[in-house]
């Protein structure tokens, strides 16, 4: 099971990797803009900064708690101001926008688990934490 978890952990990280890029182009500014997103030209930016920091932490299962949190900073309000498909009047952009904001929710969900859980056994995590933090299989049992 702990290879499921890393390569559950790595999958869900690679979406934040890869999107961050966009968070510094004009675009993505202007259309945050337009979604009424307040100082576009900074808060845009810094969710990409989120977005990378906190992917690339799960990613390597370094600080991973800490990770996650900042990737639930990071969609609640992304989701909630640039995927509110209940204000689009066009049907067919708002069926875009409501599997865009159903597929934010369950990254959400997915970042709530791994900040309880945390990144596994096989993360930097597990390989830095101090032996005297780590249970033995005898002390389990």
């Amino acid at each position: 099971m702990k290879y499921a978890v890393l390569a559950g952990r790595q999958l869900f990280s690679i979406i934040f990797i890869l999107a961050s890029a966009g968070h510094f182009t004009p675009q993505t500014i202007a259309s945050a803009a337009s979604h009424h997103v307040p100082f576009p030209n900074i808060l845009v930016p810094v969710s990409g900064v989120m977005a990378l920091v906190g992917g690339l932490s799960v990613l390597l299962g370094y600080q991973t708690r800490f990770g996650a949190w900042l990737l639930v900073t990071f969609l609640v309000p992304v989701t909630l101001m640039m995927h509110n498909f209940w204000a689009v009047p066009d049907p067919a952009v708002s069926q875009i926008e409501k599997a865009m904001f159903i597929r934010n929710v369950t990254m959400l969900g997915g970042a709530l688990l791994l900040s309880y859980f945390g990144a596994g056994p096989l993360s930097l995590d597990a390989l830095i934490r101090p032996m005297s933090h780590r249970v033995t299989n005898k002390e389990a049992a």
